[in-house]
């Protein structure tokens, strides 16, 4: 099951509508279990799925029994249900039975394994590369083909055969979902039809492009394969140069989504291409950006900056240090415990001299060259916990903000806070469903709601996202971090499992961050939620998510319970258990502001 799956059609929910000043939100109010029919919530009818088993989410009348294919299956007080079944291969059909009533769900389970036809004819979406790529003389361009194991696959490159030789042993990495439930292990290719065949080549010093050919000898027939990307060596002397049009360009290790973020390069970064691969631009200091969200420069000339004096100044919210380039160069930063580092890409240090007055945040600012292209501006900070950042080319001013601390006297007065609360999914985007078919997103702002109450009661300012049934872009969630630029960040969520997930045996608070400035806070948030409500822990996750990644304040993703857990959606939809799960969380907050500012 996707994590917070969007499901389609009318969802009846009885509800109470609670009104206290300023605020109309709902309260959960279980259907009378008695009386509710059988219900499957997911999966939907004809799911397909790779996975190699499957749960059935659902609720039965109370203390109905309830069959799977003629299996009585467990339910909770409510009538909920979550069991898993292995999968076969192909179609699958489940018949799901209780009193007089009957649901009939067919799934298949389709293969990851590449087709005997796309193996026969050597077909593209098997070969490397599979689009247009450019690299530099000199560099080393390998070929790949999946092809079967008694096969001879040889690439014709002008001039040259290079042989291609079956690896000894291919290996499957498990997608990053994977480690939602707990089985991130390798799966390794034993015995297959095919293998993985590879081989390399290095290019010469000639500026050319090269059209690869695929040839198999395979059961007495020569297959050749052309419709594959081409190859160009790319001359040095005449690189071209962008400049990133995008207001944050996403920089990652390698061409394409599956590939790691780097630290985004802030609008009109320049840099020189070195290399392309389909709709990727390789950036001479290693990292990749889509064509898209860049422009091409008429210079040629390699975009490198001198750095003399550093100049610095405290506004009220943080302190400003400005560096003065003659080009806008690629940044990457690197935050720790005590330390916040700004390396500056394609710059030599001519630095004589830099300001920097006491700062209540900021202890000492020590640069190094640390190769002959790249200086390290290190900033010895007094406390270990850093309270966001932003960065920006004003002209050719690189203009880096560190946000100072929040002025908060206590836990009970947060009065100098700004808690920004973000109600996960909204409008068409229901985001994970109950066993009932509650969605997500009611309960997410049922909740932030009640947070907000007791934070605003603590004398906090409060800041939504969406404060009704609305849709937000997560684009335009992120933008609203940036802009409130709030001394916390947190969305709200509930979880939900990919379908090889035991839904049965899985619950509990699980907290998700990116940048180390909001690892304490996840850490003591998870500590003090799961001590205090003597609830289960799912875990703390570094993840790569959308409301994890603004970096002007701490931000945090809190999933707050499984709604595909029985038992923890009866407390989930327990009135009671929201206002201690509000108390918990609003309290929590309350201690860590308290304890770090």
């Amino acid at each position: 099951m996707p994590k917070k799956t969007r499901f389609c059609g009318l969802i009846l929910i009885s509800t109470i509508l609670t009104i206290t000043p300023n605020y109309f939100y709902h309260i959960v109010k279980p259907v009378q279990a008695q009386n509710q029919p059988l219900k499957i919530v997911y999966p939907p009818n004809n799911h397909q799925t790779l996975a190699p088993s499957i749960f059935l989410i659902g609720s039965a009348p109370q203390n109905a029994t309830v069959s799977v294919n003629g299996q009585s299956i467990d339910t909770s007080a409510q009538g909920f249900f979550a069991p898993s079944f292995p999968l076969q291969m192909g179609e699958n059909t489940f018949v799901i039975r209780s009193q007089n009533q009957e649901i009939r769900k067919v799934i298949t389970r389709n293969s990851s394994e590449p087709s005997q036809q796309d193996l026969n004819s050597l077909a593209p979406n098997l070969l490397y590369p599979a689009v247009d790529i450019a690299r530099l003389p000199d560099e080393l361009v390998c070929f790949e083909a999946i092809a079967p194991k008694n096969a001879q696959v040889s690439v014709r490159l002008d001039q040259n055969t290079i042989n291609l030789q079956p690896s000894e042993t291919v290996v499957n990495l498990p997608p990053n979902s994977a480690i939602l439930i707990a089985n991130n292990t390798p799966e390794i290719i034993g015995d297959r039809p095919w293998t993985a065949m590879k081989g390399c080549q290095q290019l010469d010093n000639r500026s050319r492009v090269e059209n690869p050919v695929f040839v198999m000898e395979y059961q007495g027939q020569t297959i050749t394969q052309n419709q594959v990307g081409k190859i160009e060596t790319l001359s040095p002397q005449n690189l071209r140069v962008i400049e990133v049009t995008a207001e944050n360009g996403v920089s990652r290790t390698g061409p394409s989504t599956n590939h790691s973020r780097l630290t985004p390069l802030p609008q009109g970064t320049q840099a020189q291409v070195t290399g392309t691969e389909g709709e990727w631009l390789r950036l001479d200091y290693g990292a990749w950006i889509r064509e898209n969200e860049t422009r091409t420069l008429r210079t040629q000339a390699p975009p490198i900056s001198n750095i003399r004096s550093v100049n610095s100044r405290t506004t009220p919210q943080g302190t400003e240090i400005i560096f003065p380039l003659q080009n806008p160069v690629p940044i990457t930063i690197t935050q720790a415990d005590d330390t916040f580092t700004l390396s500056l890409h394609n710059t030599i240090a001519q630095t004589d001299t830099i300001r920097f007055d006491d700062n209540p945040l900021i202890r000492r600012l020590d640069w190094h060259q640390v190769n002959p292209t790249q200086i390290d501006y290190i900033f010895r900070l007094k406390t270990s916990q850093q309270w966001g950042y932003d960065v920006r080319y004003q002209g050719n001013n690189l203009i880096l903000t560190l946000n100072h601390p929040p002025t908060i006297s206590s836990a009970e007065n947060l009065r100098g806070a700004t808690i920004l609360l973000d109600p996960g999914h909204g409008g068409d985007e229901l985001g994970a469903v109950g066993l009932n078919g509650y969605p997500e997103k009611e309960i997410n702002l049922v909740m932030s709601k009640l947070i907000a109450q007791r934070l605003r009661a603590k004398g906090a300012e409060v800041v939504f996202t969406r404060e009704d049934d609305s849709f937000v872009s997560l684009g335009d969630r992120m933008a609203m971090i940036d802009r409130v630029k709030p001394t916390l960040a947190l969305s709200i969520h509930y979880n939900a499992l990919p379908d090889a997930g035991d839904a049965i045996n899985t619950k509990g608070i699980g907290m998700f961050w990116y940048h180390p400035q909001a690892h304490d806070l996840a850490i003591f948030l998870q500590d003090y939620l799961t001590t205090n409500l003597n609830r289960p822990s799912y875990g703390v996750f570094w993840n790569n998510l959308a409301l994890t990644r603004p970096h002007t304040a701490p931000s945090l993703l809190l999933e707050l319970g499984f709604m595909i857990n029985p038992e923890e959606f009866e407390w989930i939809i327990n009135p009671q258990a929201q206002e201690e799960l509000a108390d918990g969380v609003a309290d929590g907050v309350a201690q860590w502001l308290s304890k770090t500012r």
